[in-house]
C-alpha cells in the first residue's frame, strides 16, 4: 500500500509538471480559436477559425508571412549545414591530428559565451567590415554557433561506441572509404544524423538572442513576434502559436518516422 501510494503521488506530480509545462500551449492553442471579435484572454467570444484566416492576410503592424518565409529558409540552411560539418568532424576526430583537442574546446566555447554577446560581436564585426548584416549570412553564422555543438557532441557519443569492425570487414570484401562510408557507416549511424538535423531545426527554428543584432532588415520569425507584441497584440499571434506548434509537431513525428523506416530497412 505504500508503495502504491508513492507511485500515485509521483504520477500526481508529473502530472502537475506537464500541466505547468504545456498549460500555456494549451490555452493559446483554444484562445486561437475564437470568434472575430474575441480578446487576448478568457472567456471566449465565440469559436470560428477567423483568427487563422486573418494570419494569411497583411496585418497592421509586421509581416507573418515573409518572416515566416524566412524563418524556414534559415532553419533548413541551418539543419544541412550542422548535419554536413557535424558529420564530416565526426568523421574526422575518429583519429587524433594536430589541434584537434584546442578545435573542440573551441567549438563547445561558444555553448558557454551568452548568446546576445555573440549575436552582438557577429554584428559588430560585419559593421567594421562594412558588410550588410543580413538573415542569410551573419544571421546564419550566428544560429551555427548554437546548433554545431550539439550536432558534434552527437557524433562523438556515437563515433565512440562504433564498432570499426564492420568497416573492416567492408574493407576485406574489397570496399573503396567512400563505398564503406556510404555502405556501412552511414546506414548505421542514421537515426543519429536524423537526430542531428531535428535538432538543427528546432533550435534554428525559434533561436531569438543570437539572431537580434544579426539579422538586419528582415526579421525573423520570433523578431517579428516581438515587434508585433511591443504595438498592437491580437488573437492571430495565438493562431500563430497554433499553427507553429503543429509545424513543431509534425517535424518531429516525420523525423521519428524516419528513424524507424531506417531501422526497418537496417533490420531487413
Amino acid at each position: 500500500m505504500p508503495g502504491r501510494a508513492a507511485r500515485l503521488l509521483l504520477g500526481s506530480l508529473f502530472a502537475l509538471f506537464l500541466l505547468f509545462l504545456y498549460g500555456p500551449t494549451l490555452t493559446i492553442t483554444i484562445l486561437s480559436f475564437q470568434g472575430p471579435d474575441g480578446g487576448l484572454t478568457f472567456p471566449m467570444n465565440g469559436v470560428s477559425l477567423h483568427w487563422f484566416a486573418r494570419l494569411f492576410q497583411p496585418q497592421a503592424v509586421g509581416d507573418l508571412g515573409a518572416s515566416m518565409t524566412r524563418t524556414l529558409l534559415l532553419a533548413a540552411m541551418v539543419t544541412a549545414s550542422t548535419v554536413v560539418i557535424s558529420l564530416a568532424a565526426g568523421m574526422a576526430f575518429r583519429r587524433r591530428f594536430a589541434g584537434s583537442t584546442v578545435l573542440f574546446y573551441l567549438t563547445l566555447a561558444s555553448l558557454i559565451v551568452p548568446s546576445i554577446l555573440v549575436s552582438l560581436g557577429i554584428g559588430l564585426l560585419f559593421n567594421l567590415m562594412e558588410w550588410e548584416p543580413a538573415w542569410y549570412s551573419s544571421a546564419f553564422g550566428a544560429q551555427l554557433t548554437w546548433t554545431l555543438p550539439f550536432g558534434l557532441l552527437i557524433m562523438f557519443a556515437v563515433f565512440n561506441r562504433f564498432d570499426r569492425s564492420w568497416e573492416e570487414a567492408a574493407r576485406d570484401m574489397g570496399a573503396t572509404p567512400w563505398q564503406s562510408f556510404w555502405h556501412v557507416v552511414l546506414p548505421i549511424i542514421a537515426p543519429s544524423v536524423v537526430g542531428i538535423a531535428l535538432f538543427g531545426f528546432t533550435l534554428s527554428f525559434d533561436e531569438f538572442a543570437r539572431t537580434l543584432l544579426t539579422a538586419g532588415s528582415g526579421n525573423t520569425l520570433p523578431l517579428e513576434i516581438l515587434g508585433m507584441t511591443t504595438t498592437v497584440t491580437t488573437p492571430v499571434l495565438y493562431a500563430l502559436g497554433t499553427v507553429s506548434t503543429a509545424l513543431s509537431f509534425l517535424v518531429i513525428g516525420g523525423a521519428i518516422l524516419g528513424v524507424r523506416l531506417l531501422a526497418r530497412r537496417r533490420g531487413a
